[in-house]
């Protein structure tokens, strides 16, 4: 039996302020958002802020990355990890980054479901295995 792959759609920007609340309620909206761009600093010299793109997945889950469309170096402390990848996966790793660190501590049903949603959505990404490897 063959599964449909898990489809990410960009919200569009006249519908942007409602998705913050959507995934991740009014407490800790500003918390998600400030969390990704802090996490993106963090994990790329090439990180200066900017614009990003919202997207909702089909399986219920949620990212954001920037909407400049270059490659993004991403180094991570914590397992030695560095590669160049596209914005879509920069944006990935960082909003994975994000709502891990607020599993821990909101530790709610909601933000584990969130989170495993997206990692679910990054097992099927053409750059799976770089997302994948960032995160361990």
């Amino acid at each position: 039996m063959k599964f449909a792959k898990i489809v990410a759609t960009e919200v569009p920007e006249d519908k942007r302020l409602s998705v913050l609340p959507d995934f991740f309620g009014f407490a800790l909206m500003l918390r998600a958002e400030a969390l990704a761009y802090a996490w993106m600093s963090k994990l790329s010299i090439d990180y200066t802020g900017g614009h990003w793109h919202f997207y909702k997945l089909d399986n219920g889950g949620f990212y954001m990355a920037p909407s400049e469309e270059k490659d993004w170096r991403i180094a991570v402390d914590g397992n030695g990890y560095e590669a160049t990848v596209t914005a879509d996966a920069a944006g990935i790793i960082a909003t994975l980054f994000m709502i891990g660190q607020l599993c821990h501590e909101v530790q709610t049903d909601a933000m584990a479901n969130a989170y495993h949603a997206l990692l679910d959505f990054a097992t099927e990404h053409a750059e799976q295995a770089a997302i994948l490897n960032a995160i361990d």
